[in-house]
């Protein structure tokens, strides 16, 4: 099997995340991609965040139906914060004759350096990196095991610009799937400011 990883807080899943993923199933030889839920990502601050079992179902609902996209909650059993490199180590364990790719926009992809044992992901594992605003291919660290996909969609939503919706009161309807919309109102999440 030839897996892709899509790592994320997933707060909420969004319409982007999805239409990044159809185009790596669509355009590449990757079998399956994997939405993997992360409880707390040691890049971003906790507050904000709503609770893990609730943004693991959220991404559940979106995908409902689609075998070719599983949301994978491994990182739910592991120490906090949640380290890629953790995670890939216990995949490859779990299943050692699969191909892990990991897949991140420009904007993750340009800080791997600074990730927990970032150089040995640069080394060990497949990374293929799609255009981000706010960041170049160009930064992005030059490593034989780095493949740029420069054609892929560009999507410029942001779960950021999805809770600030949600918050102002103003419509998110087109930027989240219905399920998640439906769950995010019947849930009550995201509708005041963290405290900063």
């Amino acid at each position: 099997m030839r897996i892709g990883l899509l790592f994320g807080s997933f707060n909420p899943l969004h319409y982007g995340h999805l239409i990044v993923a159809r185009y790596w199933l669509n355009e590449t030889n990757l079998e399956q991609i994997w939405l993997v839920v992360s409880p707390h990502n040691p890049h971003k601050a906790p507050e904000g965040l709503a609770p893990e079992k609730d943004r693991l179902e959220m991404a559940q609902l979106a995908t409902e139906g689609d075998p070719s996209v599983r949301v994978s909650d491994i990182e739910f059993g592991l120490p906090r914060p949640s380290y890629t490199i953790a995670t890939l180590r216990t995949l490859r364990a779990q299943e050692p004759s699969w191909q892990w790719v990991v897949l991140l926009g420009a904007d993750a992809a340009k800080g791997l350096l600074t990730w927990k044992e970032g150089e040995k992901i640069l080394q060990e594992w497949p990374i293929w990196v799609y255009p981000r605003r706010g960041a170049e291919l160009a930064e992005v660290p030059q490593y034989p095991n780095v493949r740029f996909f420069p054609q892929a969609p560009r999507i410029d939503l942001s779960a950021t610009q999805v809770r600030q919706y949600v918050r102002e009161g103003r419509s998110i309807r087109y930027l989240v799937p219905p399920p998640v919309e439906a769950y995010i109102y019947a849930h009550d999440l995201y509708r005041t400011q963290p405290a900063a």
